[in-house]
């Protein structure tokens, strides 16, 4: 007979996202209503290790679903990534008496879920990332609100732009993922894209891009850069170099991640949340929590970490033919 569910801990890990307080404030309301104990863990898995767990009360996530990070606070762990780490990560989850661990953050802190469910914690992730790259999912708690928040930024650096008759390389957030800068790209009306899944590092076809624009008479030219390209500054000295045009890079970076999240964001995550408290009840482990054409799925851990997301070729496609057509 399977041990009965008593006590639920919920951690944020990783880099935090706007919305991840509404599905903390989730899991534990969530638990609560089924009768369970609901403790918090501080500052990811780091607090783990060093036992910095405090019991959650409803009280205690009130009036905190609309605001941005997270109340848990959040911190890399290298000591979790070894076998040492994870067996006292383990022991320290049942000396608490938390039988069941609910994980927010993105594949780096499912791996750690995991590794605990494998030492007889059961576990359940639930995507909370602002780059959207879990391929498990649709949809990654944050992401809406720092998309929202990039869109809004360059819409004013465009302004500018334009005042000064200027070409601006505008860099955003996803490390290894171009979601942000694609969607700010069409959103923006870019005139290039530059994502890492596809760009070529052919310099010269920006140069040429912007000269062209200059000549059919634009007043400014904007090149979204995503961070796993990165290098906006020296970029932007080669673009004036190369054309002669006032050029000006401009790097949105941490403002991304904060703000209050958008209504989607928060329905999302007070959905996921309560999912995962769910599929723990239910006795069930080794899940992450994704949202796929409408519905709210659960998949296996090793699945969901196997699995590898690219940019929609369509999506991309689309976003070129309006780049070059806006330009025009």
């Amino acid at each position: 007979m399977e041990k009965e569910l008593k006590t639920i801990g919920v951690l944020t890990s990783g880099g935090d996202a706007p919305g991840m307080n509404a599905a903390i404030r989730a899991v534990v309301r969530r638990g609560l209503s089924k009768g369970l104990k609901m403790k918090g863990i501080l500052k990811g898995y780091d607090g783990l290790l060093n036992e910095e767990i405090i019991d959650m009360t409803a009280k205690d996530v009130s009036d905190i679903i609309g605001r941005g990070g997270t109340i848990l606070y959040t911190a890399r762990c290298a000591e979790m990534r070894t076998e040492e780490g994870q067996k006292k990560a383990a022991d320290i989850c049942k000396k608490h008496g938390i039988d069941g661990l609910v994980v927010i953050g993105g594949d780096g802190s499912f791996a750690g879920a995991q590794k605990l469910a494998n030492l007889g914690i059961n576990a359940v992730g639930i995507p909370g990332t602002i780059d959207l790259d879990i391929a498990c999912t649709e949809y990654t708690i944050g992401f809406d609100t720092a998309v929202n928040t990039a869109m809004e930024a360059i819409d004013k650096v465009r302004d500018t732009s334009t005042s000064h008759e200027r070409c601006s390389v505008i860099e955003v957030m996803g490390r290894n993922a171009g979601y942000l800068a694609l969607w700010c790209g069409i959103a923006n009306g870019a005139e290039d894209i530059l994502l890492p899944e596809k760009y070529d590092y052919d310099e010269q076809k920006l140069i040429n891009n912007i000269i062209e624009g200059r000549k059919r008479g634009k007043k400014h030219h904007i090149i979204i850069n995503a961070e796993g390209i990165g290098h906006s500054s020296s970029m932007a000295k080669r673009i004036e170099a190369a054309t002669g045009i006032e050029t000006r890079a401009t790097i949105l970076g941490h403002m991304q991640r904060g703000g209050n999240p958008t209504c989607i964001d928060r329905v999302h995550a007070s959905m996921m949340g309560s999912y995962a408290v769910d599929l723990l009840a239910e006795g069930k482990t080794k899940r992450v929590v994704g949202y796929k054409n409408g519905e709210y799925v659960d998949f296996d851990i090793n699945e969901a970490l196997a699995m590898e997301k690219g940019i929609s070729e369509y999506q991309y496609e689309v976003a070129k033919s309006l780049s070059a057509n806006y330009s025009k």
